[in-house]
């Protein structure tokens, strides 16, 4: 049996059977592949998709026309930009829409999650951090907004300038329906922040609302929320990472509205930029 070009080993009409070794043509043969030739009439120009490629078919070796493959008819129809592999969640998301003021939330956890899970940096897949300890449950979404970054610019605008952490910038998002399930990608649209420090880097959250959502779309800043929310959201992320008989670190500071939490935003886009370019 022949091995023929598409890797599997079948007779075809160039090899004789039982034999590796090509036989010629017969001049009929020759002669009607030839006349199909002529009445197929020249080859179309190359920038319509079809290609000239060397073929080795018989013993003469001529150069012959071929359609595209399935895979680049494909692409042709694919739409731009097309990822034939999962892009990261960190840099491989757009911002949002319209930053700082509607931006992508990445959900990481849920408020039924009682395990911590985070986005891993290296492979952009998702890990269990670890199992909460505490019995704290997250109150809103929450998830990171792609391509941002807290470094210097975001540490400078803290009410005790700091560094920042070295992570995507951190997003709580409300939703009157439940999202149960993470990983998914959310357009929001800012409201506030809260301002946080953890282990004496700057490490504030952002708070926004599900963009559309029937019940929290008239919310433009934080104090339209309600209040209660708003404290329930302060106690979790003051004790979530708090065993009994540890001391506290973790500072949760004063609350911000919108346009405070948007220059947050801004300026971990500009932190993202210079730490892995625009």
């Amino acid at each position: 049996m022949a091995r023929d070009r598409c890797g599997g080993s079948c007779p075809g009409p160039l090899h004789a059977v039982g034999s590796r070794e090509p036989r010629g043509l017969t001049p009929v043969a020759r002669a009607a592949g030839e006349a199909a030739q002529r009445a197929r009439g020249p080859p179309p120009p190359e920038s319509s998709g079809w290609r000239r490629a060397v073929v080795p078919r018989d013993p003469y070796d001529s150069a012959v026309t071929t359609a595209p493959s399935q895979s680049e008819r494909t692409a042709s129809r694919m739409p731009a930009p097309f990822y034939r592999w999962r892009p990261h969640p960190w840099h491989g998301i757009d911002v949002g829409p319209e930053p700082p003021s509607r931006v992508h939330a990445f959900v990481e956890m849920t408020p039924f999650d009682m395990v911590k899970y985070e986005v891993d940096k290296a492979t952009g897949y998702m890990k269990c951090d670890r199992p909460q300890r505490s019995s704290s449950l997250p109150p809103t979404l929450y998830g990171f907004i792609p391509r941002t970054y807290c470094g210097d610019r975001v540490g400078a605008l803290a009410s005790v300038p700091g560094r920042g952490d070295g992570d995507p910038l951190d997003i709580c998002v409300l939703s009157e329906r439940p999202i149960t399930r993470a990983e998914v990608i959310l357009t929001t649209r800012v409201v506030g922040a809260i301002r946080m420090v953890d282990r004496g880097e700057v490490d504030d959250k952002i708070v926004a609302v599900l963009e559309n959502d029937p019940v929290w779309q008239a919310a433009r800043e934080l104090r339209d929320l309600p209040p209660a929310l708003v404290e329930r959201l302060r106690h979790y992320l003051t004790y979530y990472k708090l065993m009994p008989g540890e001391t506290g670190r973790i500072e949760v500071n004063e609350a911000l509205e919108r346009e405070q939490a948007e220059a947050i935003v801004r300026a971990s886009v500009e932190d993202y930029a210079e730490a892995f370019g625009s």
